[in-house]
């Protein structure tokens, strides 16, 4: 087990974000967290990666880390790359890259540069561009980029997909599947199909708590039920139940 959540809490003042939430993440495994907006899923990640105070145990290759900093998780190997991308708008897109180095802090590098311009070519002929000038899909492509230059052990991510076109997230989830085959990631998505496509498990979040969780193909089978937790009108009638439930 290389990422252990047991009875998470988290509160902002008198909101109760995350009620008690119990999520695993193995070595090799991709676990994708899905629900609402205002669910608690990016909580969860912010809570696992140091960034708001949280209760309950945290657990990360067998050690207790709550409590621990963000830069401290980072030269551990957990990598969180946030919603809304957060390059460095005066930096150019190589520059960008190299400050993966410093949350890699010596471990050994899995992914290099030319790694990622392999598995990101629009990123290639950017090199020299500012952070500024960018898209919101180059920019996401960027922020993907540096967090594997981390060496990342756990790649946290958040909304891949928010505001990209078709065609993006396409070029996106498909490094994420190059990735996935060496890197264990914790994905918070809105697109239930692409994240389901890539993940091996799926926990499904409302209101702070976990209601449902199987292992992907199951809540793919159960699209209909999934869609009704995540308030999606086109659901369609007569899918069973039988996953596990939550309490």
């Amino acid at each position: 087990m290389l990422l252990e959540l047991r009875d998470l809490h988290v509160h902002y003042g008198s909101t109760h974000a995350v009620r008690g939430a119990g999520i695993t993440v193995s070595a090799g495994e991709v676990v994708c967290l899905l629900g609402p907006n205002g669910a608690g899923k990016t909580s969860v990640l912010r809570a696992v990666s140091g960034l708001v105070p949280s209760e309950g145990a945290i657990t990360f290759d067998g050690q207790d880390v709550r409590g621990w900093s963000p830069a401290r998780l980072a030269r551990a190997g957990l990598i969180h790359v946030p919603e809304g991308r957060h390059v460095f708008p005066t930096l150019s897109v190589h520059e960008n890259l190299q400050m993966g180095d410093v949350a890699r802090a010596g471990r050994a590098a899995r992914y290099g540069y030319d790694d990622v311009y392999d598995l990101l070519p629009a990123l290639r002929r950017l090199r020299r561009r500012n952070g500024y000038a960018l898209s919101g899909g180059e920019q996401q492509m960027v922020a993907l980029g540096r967090a594997l230059i981390a060496a990342p052990r756990l790649l946290l991510l958040d909304e891949p997909s928010l505001g990209l076109s078709p065609a993006v997230t396409a070029t996106v989830y498909e490094a994420l599947r190059a990735v996935a085959a060496e890197t264990p990631i914790l994905l918070v998505e809105q697109k239930t199909s692409d994240a389901l496509d890539l993940a091996d498990r799926g926990v499904v979040l409302v209101a702070g708590e976990i209601v449902l969780r199987g292992a992907a193909d199951e809540l793919v089978d159960r699209q209909a039920m999934v869609a009704s937790y995540l308030g999606q009108r086109d659901a369609q009638p007569g899918t069973s139940p039988s996953l596990q439930r939550s309490s």
